[in-house]
């Protein structure tokens, strides 16, 4: 039960990064976390290699140039986010699972890549409303990123039909306990 993949995806506020939090905690799982790359700024409670890998564009558009990414996306303007070849050895090496926390371009072709060694899974809102009451509520963005967001969100919604499994968080436990279902039988296969 090691070096199978598990991708989460869905639009900001969905709550794919809650239930990727919750989903590392549980042992049996044997989750190595993989740690993306991006551009974007960092936010007051976010750490350098433990919540993202922090680097400038130019960095970033090197590593590219080097191949150093299975994947990666230029998801706003001068905003890249990608996942480093470095972070899925650094945790097949120590015979771990994968457990992602990406864009849906990111989980699609992730998906592509390792096929019937990864499980896809789509993080759905609710309603738009309630999206979008959610990315206000964290008032981590400005007005003009918040509309950026919500504007993408409509995009990354089209995507859900693309994954293997489709959550939709509308309660907030209903939603880990139904995400710990799928991964233990993908795990368990």
């Amino acid at each position: 039960m090691s070096g199978k993949l598990v991708i989460f995806s869905g639009p900001s506020g969905a709550g794919k990064s809650t239930i990727v939090n919750h989903l590392k905690s549980i042992g049996e799982f044997n989750f190595g976390f993989s740690v993306s790359a991006t551009t974007r700024p960092k936010r007051e409670n976010e750490n350098n290699g433990s919540d993202y890998h922090f680097l400038s564009i130019d960095d970033f558009k090197s590593r590219i140039e080097d191949n150093e990414f299975i994947e990666w996306e230029e998801v706003y303007p001068n905003q890249y986010y990608g996942t480093l070849k470095s972070e899925v050895n650094r945790i097949t090496l120590n015979g771990k699972n994968l457990l992602f926390d990406v864009d849906v371009v990111g989980g699609t072709n992730i998906k592509r890549q390792y096929k019937d060694n990864a499980i896809s899974v789509f993080i759905q809102p609710p309603s738009p409303e309630v999206l979008e009451a959610r990315l206000k509520s964290r008032k981590t963005e400005s007005e003009e990123n918040l509309n950026k967001r919500l504007k993408k969100t409509r995009l990354e919604m089209t995507y859900a039909r693309r994954f293997d499994k489709i959550i939709v968080n509308d309660d907030l436990e209903t939603a880990k306990r139904e995400a710990e279902a799928i991964v233990r039988d993908f795990l368990l296969k």
